[in-house]
C-alpha cells in the first residue's frame, strides 16, 4: 500500500506528526482549534467501520488521545469529533475544541467564514506541545 494525502488537506494543514499510522495534522484556520486525524490506510477506505478490528481500536483510542490535547491545550468550552468526507473523500477525522463565543457557534464550523492564520510562532508552540502529547515517528522540524 502507498498512501498519499489528499492535496486538500496536506494544503489546508501543518503536519504535527505521525503516530500509530495516523498523520496529526493542525488545521489552517486560528479561529478554531482543529485538528484532522488522517489513518494512513487504502484510498479505498473512506468510513472508520470499513477499517479492520484492531485498526479501528487504534484510532478510536487516538481520537480520544487527541480530544484530549484538544481538551487540555485549548480549553474549549465543547469538543465536536466528526468523519465527514463529503468534499475530500480521502478518510480523516476532525477534532474541533467549540468555545460558545467562536465565530461560528452554535452553527458549524464547516458552514463558517470565519478564517484566521495562526501566527509562525503559535504553529511552533503547539508542534511542541504535541510532541510532548504523542510519541510521533519522526516529529516534523
Amino acid at each position: 500500500m502507498s498512501f498519499t494525502l489528499h492535496p486538500r488537506l496536506a494544503a489546508g494543514t501543518h503536519l504535527l506528526g505521525i503516530t500509530k499510522g495516523c498523520q496529526i495534522l493542525l488545521k489552517k484556520n486560528s479561529a478554531f482549534p482543529w485538528i484532522l486525524i488522517v489513518p494512513e490506510v487504502d484510498q479505498e477506505m473512506e468510513d472508520l467501520h470499513q477499517l479492520p478490528p484492531e485498526k479501528f481500536a487504534e484510532v478510536a483510542f487516538l481520537i480520544r488521545e487527541v480530544s484530549n490535547f484538544v481538551e487540555e491545550t485549548f480549553q474549549p468550552d465543547k469538543l465536536n469529533v466528526a468523519c465527514i468526507g463529503n468534499i475530500v473523500r480521502q478518510m480523516h477525522i476532525h477534532v474541533v475544541g467549540r468555545t460558545t463565543n467562536d465565530l461560528a457557534w452554535p452553527g458549524t464550523v464547516w458552514a463558517s467564514d470565519a478564517k484566521s492564520d495562526y501566527t509562525p510562532e503559535t504553529v511552533e508552540a503547539i508542534k511542541k506541545a504535541a510532541r510532548l502529547t504523542f510519541r510521533f515517528a519522526n516529529p516534523p522540524a
